[in-house]
């Protein structure tokens, strides 16, 4: 059985997302989403908020039982071995993204060499997306409906008004 953990803030979670982590369940027995608390940024959403979105639009896409979703505030290579996990799943959406995702797969098989990175490019439809655009667009209200999904959409209105 292998099991991947799809990192990130998610703040919030956009449908660039929800198209990797649809596609990562597929190719794995279990996917783990790991919303990290990242201390470094100053989220929109708090962990738990983020958390609660996530499953909520999880529950209403109806989306395979082998999707689990919490929050790490530590490595994430410690957080993989804890959840025997042998697969970090990335995202990418541009060029841009791989030097920097690059670099952290370089750091993480440094701390454990038994874990093993996956890039999965995104859709070509999502890949202008990014959760700060999305909320920049909300904050200036634009319409950011085909970027989100409805729930998620309805938190970023009501946190930024």
């Amino acid at each position: 059985m292998v099991t991947a953990v799809y990192p990130g803030t998610f703040d919030p979670i956009t449908n660039g997302h929800l198209d990797i982590i649809q596609r990562g369940a597929r190719l794995f027995d279990r996917l783990i989403i790991a919303i990290a608390a990242n201390h470094n940024k100053s989220p929109l959403f708090t962990a738990e908020e983020r958390l609660k979105m996530i499953r909520q639009t999880l529950d209403e896409c109806h989306w395979s039982t082998t999707i689990s979703v919490t929050t790490f505030d530590h490595l994430l290579v410690d957080f993989c071995r804890e959840n025997q996990a042998s697969v970090i799943l990335r995202g990418l959406r541009a060029v841009s993204d791989f030097e920097y995702e690059f670099q952290l797969s370089g750091m993480n098989k440094q701390l454990n060499p038994a874990i093993e990175t996956l890039f999965l490019p995104t859709c070509e439809k999502y890949a202008h997306l990014s959760s700060s655009l999305v909320k920049e667009v909300a904050r200036l209200s634009g319409d950011i409906k085909s970027f989100v999904p409805a729930n998620v959409k309805a938190d970023i209105l009501k946190k930024i008004r």
